[in-house]
């Protein structure tokens, strides 16, 4: 990794970037190039069957009796042969179907919150290893709105501002391979949540602007959120788009990118403004994504490098007990399990 200084800002430039990068020129295609039109109602969804939920009302049994906080309970310990085989048909959604399942759902009013975040952090589990979602160590993110204004240092998601698409953690080194969402309570209105694929989009960028997909493979700047060292860059440098493994893998966040820029002091091209874009108006379509609104006890897990996610504004019950209340974690077996992996 290198820095460099920028108007006062440092940047934390991330590795090398090939100068030519292998730009595909054909269509993606197979269940990930998916649009909102092609996904029949119950593609990604899974119902919890009666035979998981006597898995799981056990489970609670157990857990109430022998008490321990929750980021220690290893999902090792527990033998839930139906529900592993349920987090295994949701892994095979996430890594060769629509990149999205939607697990439908847990009876959290009858088990209170607690004993649904030890559940659901447990069945996490089976799909990848919960890493650390902020620089101090936080590995459990409770997503609901704190009344601030979004802004450096303040995420969209303890907000109840609307959200452009994004990635997690896009201004990281290690983001999560996975998202996972937990819904204990919806908004009063609005939260709707959609998911897009990028492959599909990037279909639509190679149909309709070509000439642009050049540069999403080169650097664009991003805001680092404060989740960083004292003395640590305070924006980082690193492409949209990369091969991995001859797969197409996205880091993206329309709001970073542009805090990122008036940071460091830069300007952007015309090319690299149009770049971002055309990106953000394609990834807005509506007929290219998949709309729903979160249901209590449903959980939510989405392919972090391969779809982007976002939620309309909304607005809360007046009652504390009724606000909107997600929780999330982030998964990835690579790396250290620390925020900076």
């Amino acid at each position: 990794m290198n820095h460099s200084v920028n108007h006062g800002a440092l940047i934390l430039e991330e590795g090398a970037v090939p100068a030519s990068p292998d730009i595909r020129t054909r269509p993606f295609d197979g269940p990930i190039a998916w649009t909102g039109e092609s996904l029949r109602p119950d593609d990604g969804m899974i119902r919890i069957s009666a035979e998981c939920q006597r898995e799981i009302d056990q489970l609670v049994d157990t857990l109430r009796a022998n008490p321990l906080p929750t980021a220690l309970l290893d999902v090792a310990e527990f033998e839930l042969p139906a529900c592993r085989k349920m987090m295994l048909e949701a892994k095979t959604l996430l890594e060769a179907g629509p990149g999205f399942v939607i697990i439908d759902k847990l009876p959290v009013h009858e088990y209170g919150l607690s004993m649904s975040q030890a559940v659901y952090w447990i069945l996490s589990q089976l799909v990848a290893r919960p890493v650390a979602q902020s620089w101090d160590g936080k590995m459990i993110y409770d997503v609901r709105d704190l009344g601030k204004p979004p802004g450096n240092g303040v995420r969209p998601d303890i907000t109840n501002a609307e959200q452009n698409f994004h990635t997690d953690n896009s201004y990281n080194l290690y983001p999560p391979d996975y998202v996972a969402l937990l819904c204990l309570q919806p908004a009063m209105e609005g939260g709707v949540s959609s998911i897009v694929s990028f492959y599909t989009v990037y279909n639509e960028m190679l149909k309709r602007s070509a000439h642009l997909l050049p540069r999403l493979y080169r650097p664009y700047l991003f805001d680092r959120q404060r989740e960083h060292a004292p003395d640590d860059a305070t924006v980082i440098s690193h492409p949209l788009f990369q091969n991995e493994h001859q797969h197409l893998v996205c880091r993206l966040s329309h709001r970073h990118v542009i805090n990122g820029y008036a940071m460091a002091g830069v300007e952007m091209d015309r090319e690299t403004s149009d770049a971002l874009e055309v990106l953000e108006q394609t990834m807005r379509e509506p007929q290219l994504c998949r709309e729903f609104f979160f249901e209590p006890g449903q959980i939510q897990i989405v392919d972090n490098k391969r779809c982007g996610h976002r939620r309309t504004g909304f607005v809360d019950f007046p009652e504390p007990e009724r606000k909107r209340h997600l929780v999330r974690l982030w998964l990835r077996n690579e790396g250290r399990r620390f925020y900076n992996g």
